[in-house]
């Protein structure tokens, strides 16, 4: 047996429908509406949920975007760091090349300089035992020709100055009253040699070349080295010069006492 309803009851169920939550859930739940509506609010919960995921994996997309960023900032950085530190160390490979070219060419003039010293020092050598062995036979030795013959050797074979050195000591430090002083003095880049030339040295002409040197320094402002050139020098003169900080230059000693 079918119902057939009137037009204004479909309008009035149409509307009770739209208007009546109630009557609507009802209506559907005998329509069978019941379980594709909890089916499609737990997809709805789903979506949601995915919803949420993908705005997660999004975040954290972007903050491994900005890492990456800033990892290749640094990376570049690196990269540029490196550049000039190879830059500064080839620099040093080659600064240290011209070093060790530098160091050769000194370690050449070193020899050079070497021997050219050893050959004046033969040189030397074998004048002093000429004139020693002069002054032996003869008994006596010259010492102005001996002067005159180093000041000659000194300015030749060393480039340096020597000249007699005279003033008046007016204070009496060297002989103890005013008189007039002599020395022989030797420049060489700076330094100040005070040269006593004497055929025989005995203690008192080392003590008299010590006081000569205070003159000297008081009057030049120059503290010398001392020297003593003698054929014969005797045995406590020699131990006094040393004392002294007096170089002695001889070949034969005497017998002299003080």
């Amino acid at each position: 047996m079918s119902i057939r309803l009137s037009r204004e009851e479909k309008e009035r169920i149409l509307k009770a429908v739209e208007e009546d939550r109630e009557f609507r859930y009802a209506l559907m739940g005998l329509l069978g509406y019941t379980e594709l509506l909890e089916r499609f609010s737990r997809l709805e919960e789903r979506q949601q949920r995915l919803d949420e995921e993908m705005k997660k994996l999004w975040e954290a997309h972007v903050r491994l975007e900005e890492r990456f960023q800033k990892l290749e900032e640094r990376f570049q950085k690196l990269e540029e760091r490196i550049y000039k530190l190879e830059e500064r160390f080839q620099q040093l490979e080659e600064r240290f090349q011209k070093l060790e070219e530098r160091f050769l060419k000194l370690e050449e003039r070193f020899l050079k300089v070497e021997e050219r010293l050893a050959h004046l020092e033969r040189s030397v050598e074998s004048l002093q035992k000429t004139l020693a062995t002069v002054a032996h036979r003869f008994g006596v030795l010259s010492e102005s020709a001996f002067r005159e013959a180093i000041k000659g050797i000194v300015e030749e074979l060393f480039g340096a100055s020597a000249y007699r050195w005279t003033t008046y000591d007016k204070e009496g430090v060297v002989y103890g009253h005013p008189a007039e002083v002599e020395v022989d003095v030797v420049v060489k880049d700076k330094k100040h040699l005070l040269v006593e030339v004497k055929s025989r040295a005995d203690t008192s002409d080392v003590l008299e070349l010590a006081r000569i040197a205070r003159l000297y320094e008081a009057e030049k402002g120059v503290k010398p080295e001392l020297a003593i050139v003698a054929g014969f020098v005797s045995p406590r003169a020699r131990k006094i010069a040393e004392k002294l900080g007096v170089k002695i230059y001889t070949y034969l000693e005497g017998e002299l006492e003080a």
